[in-house]
């Protein structure tokens, strides 16, 4: 088991130990010290990345890590990947994407398995993001490519980065599916490409204004044009992430928004933890006959919990 003095020290393996540790022993009195003190004491700036499949988050990431490692901050990096439906296992290893130097203790990366999850992120992303946030300068979390569901990354960071690809035509799709109301910072990427990637910033201006994300919010939303191959607006992206969150400090929204996550994810946990118990309680009394209704046989097992925790 490892402590938190331990952990604060900030070596990879270190970091590796503890993630292990809360994966295979989350209800450990050691592991809930580790993450109690933890939480207690955030130091990162805690970024999500999202957007559809094949935008370039990847990349983007790979270039925000330089850039962020050239002005000296240490990076904590949660690669959330689709699974893999035979070992249930990350199916794309984000770590072999990124040019990371494996002998630089400023910077960690760890793939996890999105597995039968819907919301973008892993069961582990929240554990793993509050011991990196007490390590790292920055924690990056990328989400598994989202759809019109997958907003699950506004519960764990404190800035929200929306990719958009040009020429995807999904400007009318994000309004409809509510994903315009996610994000803090918009980036188009691919801007290399000229004229789409600007009708695409344009498309989105208009996305966000027709959600009401634009003029009304305290916060003004900026949409960026970046080309992550040419370098082209990292520079300006980071600036935006360190205004959001100065942003944040100032106007005493970061702890309170932080409080909300927490309240969200612990509803979220006792959810999936009591409904786990849940089904291995009445498993025996889910098999039907063709005749039965499964509405009847929910009423009863209904009934059976209800008698149970009047006892």
């Amino acid at each position: 088991m490892i402590d938190f003095e331990t952990l604060k020290a900030g070596s990879k393996a270190a970091m590796a130990r503890a993630l292990a540790q809360v994966e295979q022993s989350p209800d450990a009195r050691e592991t809930l010290d580790l993450l109690n003190r933890a939480y207690t004491e955030p130091k990162a700036h805690v970024i999500g990345i999202t957007g559809p499949p094949g935008v370039g988050k990847s990349t983007l990431t790979n270039a925000l890590i330089a850039q962020w490692r050239a002005q000296g901050r240490t990076v904590g990096v949660i690669a959330v990947d689709p699974s893999s439906r035979r070992t249930r296992g990350a199916l794309l290893g984000d770590r072999t994407r990124f040019t990371t130097d494996p002998e630089d203790q400023g910077i960690f990366v760890r793939s996890m398995a999105a597995r039968d999850r819907l919301g973008g992120l892993a069961g582990l992303t929240v554990a793993g993001m509050v011991l990196m946030r007490a390590v790292y300068d920055v924690v990056l979390i990328e989400t598994v490519g989202v759809g019109q569901s997958e907003t699950d990354i506004v519960g764990v960071a404190d800035t929200v980065l929306f990719c958009v690809q040009p020429g995807s035509g999904d400007s009318l799709q994000f309004i409809k599916a509510g994903i315009v109301e996610i994000p803090h910072i918009v980036a188009i990427t691919k801007a290399d490409m000229g004229a789409p990637a600007r009708r695409a910033m344009s498309d989105m201006k208009g996305a966000l204004n027709l959600a009401g994300r634009m003029g009304t919010d305290p916060w003004d939303i900026p949409v960026l044009l970046l080309s992550s191959m040419h370098k082209q607006g990292i520079e300006e992206l980071v600036s935006a992430f360190d205004t959001h969150v100065t942003f944040l400090k100032d106007n005493g929204f970061l702890n309170s928004a932080r409080h909300t996550q927490a309240k969200q994810w612990l509803e979220e946990a006792v959810r999936e933890k009591f409904g786990r118990i849940g089904m291995q309680r009445v498993m025996s009394q889910l098999d039907i006959s063709p005749s039965e209704s499964p509405f009847e046989r929910l009423f009863t097992i209904s009934e059976s919990f209800k008698l149970l925790f009047q006892a």
